[in-house]
């Protein structure tokens, strides 16, 4: 991501809130996922299986909002002084944690479409299947991927 031309240190409100929104649900997110991996069958696993996946519903929407919003409000132009590289480098760290942050939760919804399920969001809707051809091996190899 690219500075933008707002004043050094104000990001809007939109912003900051959706910054914080995706930053506490990967934080509530992590624990479960550790959790519900090493815990036994059961209805606590899956309703910890549950949340995870909605959780990871929610910071797919997000991140897509912050997405618009950033392009639609802008960024802060960078504090003077701050030498080039120092620039560079904070934009592609920027760029590559908004890719990771979008393309976990897509991954998951591949993997779970591989096997045929939808993927839920807090049982208010689900987001169906993608149109893929039933093959739990890969679904398999997905997760393995969406695991690390």
């Amino acid at each position: 991501m690219t500075y933008g031309t707002l004043p050094p240190k104000r990001y809007p409100t939109p912003s900051k809130l959706l910054h914080w929104l995706v930053a506490i649900s990967v934080l509530t997110t992590l624990p479960v996922a550790i959790t519900m991996t090493r815990i036994p069958d059961g209805p606590l696993k899956d309703n910890l299986f549950f949340l995870h996946k909605s959780i990871g519903v929610l910071i797919l929407l997000l991140m897509l909002l912050r997405v618009i919003n950033r392009f639609v409000d802008g960024a802060p132009a960078p504090e003077p002084g701050i030498a080039d590289w120092q620039k560079t480098v904070s934009s592609v760290v920027h760029l590559l944690l908004y890719i990771l942050l979008l393309a976990m939760p897509i991954v998951a919804w591949i993997g779970m479409s591989y096997v045929g399920m939808a993927t839920p969001f807090f049982g208010l809707f689900e987001l169906p299947p993608l149109p893929f051809t039933k093959n739990e091996h890969l679904s398999e190899q997905i997760f393995t991927l969406h695991g690390w």
